[in-house]
């Protein structure tokens, strides 16, 4: 069994910053974590790999400046057995489909896998686009909103988040499947010493001279999507706190509403 995981380190959420001129995340000295949904993503790997026959192996990828490196240290501490980073001023600047042609490329590049798994979407961006996007480029089938999954011989049984509740669907492999993350998933925090380990597990870091991408096709110059402005949202007035009964409140917010017109 050959897992591939894609993982993402994703800013801390109230430490965003944005280049203003190019409309991209500055990341540079920014505090950073793993991408929730990749965390996830990761312990099913190593999960899935323990539960098959004859174990197996988990390549955790990424792609990101030299400091991603440490969601990559994170996943190998999860378990994962290998890490590869996608690093060079080439890949700056990705949009979502450039992301992904460049993570399938490394994929394609490492051999042939069972399972290809990612994270929903990612904090930072939440398009919910790679994960599919990998697939397409790779031919392969996918599930997304993917809950919870297990193995039947060649073909995997997902759980999958639908509007109405789930959908339970089998697929043979090879398949991607992009997941969220369940209502009482409580991420592991690796002790030291497993911190310790995953420093000596291989962890390799390519340019785009080991990818071999289409140069053309690679960072801002390959993007079809460019972010034109950035902006914050204006700041709003002071909320308006009603009190009283609920047959008090309900009256209040009914007169409110018909004097905004939304009545």
């Amino acid at each position: 069994m050959r897992i591939a995981v894609c993982v993402k380190q994703v800013p801390d959420t109230s430490e965003v910053k944005v280049d203003p001129k190019t409309g991209t995340l500055i990341r540079d000295g920014v505090p950073s974590v793993i991408n929730p949904f990749d965390q996830f993503a990761v312990e099913e790997a190593v999960r899935l790999r323990d539960a098959a026959e004859g174990g197996g192996e988990v390549v955790a990828i990424s792609m990101g400046p030299p400091q991603a490196k440490s969601v990559l240290i994170h996943s190998l501490a999860l378990g994962a057995d290998k890490g590869v980073l996608l690093s060079d001023r080439a890949f700056a600047g990705a949009d979502t489909w450039v992301t992904a042609y460049t993570l399938a490329m490394a994929i394609k590049k490492l051999g042939e896998f069972d399972l290809v798994l990612c994270g929903q979407q990612a904090v930072d961006g939440d398009t919910a686009q790679v994960g599919p996007e990998i697939a397409q480029m790779l031919g392969i089938p996918q599930i997304t909103y993917v809950e919870k999954v297990d193995l039947e011989g060649n073909k995997v049984v997902a759980k999958k988040q639908v509007d109405e509740g789930y959908e339970v669907i089998e697929a043979k492999m090879p398949v991607l499947l992009a997941f969220m993350t369940p209502s009482d998933f409580v991420p592991t925090n690796p002790p030291f010493s497993k911190i310790t380990k995953a420093q000596k597990k291989p962890c390799e870091t390519w340019t785009n001279a080991e990818l071999g991408a289409n140069p053309e096709r690679l960072g801002l110059k390959g993007s079809f999507t460019q972010v034109v402005r950035v902006y914050s949202p204006p700041k709003r007035d002071k909320a308006l706190m009603l009190t009283g009964t609920p047959e008090d409140i309900a009256k209040q917010l009914a007169d409110i509403m018909g004097k905004e017109g939304f009545l």
